[in-house]
């Protein structure tokens, strides 16, 4: 009998894979969930899987290696796919697949199988982690190939086999949900058009009826990385346990967008990440007081790219490890304190400083503090833009 690894998350299409995979493949399932901060009780999720049919279940709890070897990298990198999204959902797959692959070496398993869908980018991350890290393994795809058209149907087929799901079809979201960010997709917020209904949010209050007094909070960084808030020292967990609470009481980290997947077309994205929106402002903030001009400039485009290769399901590639030698390079004097006031839905730094600052405020001052040496500015513009005189000058010949 084959035996399959399935990622496996307690949601519809999950539920109703062990049984489909069980009918058309004659296989053994053996589910595997991955705590990433989606807050599920281990014990529920393990009876629910074996109840539908699991031969095994797994859980593991991987909140501190998605911190440590996922979201700092991409947090150092200024990873934001399209300049918005933080992509909590990227992160995790690649991390969910490498579990997954030790799962199916310890259980001799034969297939490694997700419920991507075969227009999402999660098919992409997940089987590109397969690929690069147990090649020999068969990769199976059910929702690309099943019969099911909408997820109507499969909410009749969990029904028709007694299969305990969480959605109805006047509440057919589909959610992700970990961590550095919740996504949530289907029902009403296919149509761009359509402003998010506020039962589609789970964590961050409506900015109109968020507290009417702002919250300032300070964040440390040591070389890019958060390590204090207000002045007291807290591992990256809590740090981000704490702004969760903080930036969704204020109802900062929602974002609505059209994103372009990679499989080609455009999508409408729900995310609330309040955490990943604070952190990626305040780090940002930092970044353009301590590096100097020429190097940040460059950086942004790295960043860019970073965030592609994340988005893309690349994790495991040579590109996206040599992008963090350069990267890691570029945080040396990334430490310091960044004030950020969080109020009616918005993260805005208000304060900065840094020994390593490249502020001086002797050279911005329009005082009479000011050092600036302004009759030297006559000599840089010549010479600076001598390229232009000559443009200029040829293009007065035609």
């Amino acid at each position: 009998m084959k035996k399959i690894v399935l990622a496996y998350s307690g949601g519809l299409d999950t539920s109703i894979i062990i049984k489909w995979l069980q009918t058309t493949q004659n296989a053994e399932i053996i589910a595997f969930t991955a705590d990433v901060g989606q807050k599920e009780n281990p014990a529920i999720l393990e009876e629910k899987a074996i109840k539908t049919g699991a031969k095994k279940f797994y859980f593991k709890d991987l909140k501190n290696e998605f911190i440590d070897d996922y979201i700092l990298p991409s947090l150092k990198a200024s990873a934001l796919y399209e300049d918005r999204y933080p992509m909590a959902t990227s992160l995790s797959r690649p991390l969910i697949a490498k579990n997954m692959v030790d799962v199916a070496r310890m259980e001799n398993a034969d297939a490694v199988a997700h419920g991507c869908t075969g227009k999402g980018n999660d098919q992409v991350r997940f089987e590109l982690a397969f690929k690069s890290l147990a090649p020999e393994l068969e990769i199976i795809a059910p929702v690309r190939v099943w019969e099911f058209k909408s997820r109507e149907e499969e909410i009749e087929y969990a029904k028709k086999h007694k299969i305990p799901i969480d959605v109805t079809k006047k509440r057919p979201y589909s959610i992700d949900w970990n961590l550095w960010g919740i996504s949530i997709e289907c029902g009403v917020l296919e149509n761009p058009w359509q402003e998010p209904p506020e039962d589609a949010y789970q964590i961050t209050k409506s900015p109109e009826k968020s507290p009417s007094k702002p919250d300032y909070i300070e964040i440390e960084f040591n070389q890019g990385i958060p390590t204090a808030i207000n002045g007291k020292n807290m591992n990256c967990l809590d740090i981000i346990t704490l702004l969760n609470g903080i930036g969704g009481k204020h109802g900062v980290g929602r974002i609505d967008m059209i994103e372009n997947r990679l499989v080609g077309i455009k999508s409408r994205e729900i995310y609330e990440a309040p955490a990943a929106t604070i952190l990626h402002s305040a780090h940002l903030e930092l970044e353009k007081l301590v590096i100097e001009r020429e190097l940040y400039h460059f950086k942004n485009i790295i960043s860019k790219k970073y965030a592609e290769l994340v988005y893309y399901g690349y994790w495991f590639s040579d590109f996206r490890k040599c992008l963090d030698a350069f990267v890691n390079t570029t945080q040396k004097y990334v430490s310091g304190i960044v004030r950020v006031k969080l109020f009616k839905g918005q993260c805005i730094p208000v304060g900065r400083k840094s020994k390593f600052s490249l502020y001086e405020e002797s050279l911005s001052t329009y005082t009479s503090k000011d050092i600036f040496d302004h009759k030297a500015s006559k000599g840089f513009i010549d010479i600076f833009g001598l390229p232009l005189v000559l443009e200029g000058k040829r293009n007065r010949k035609k």
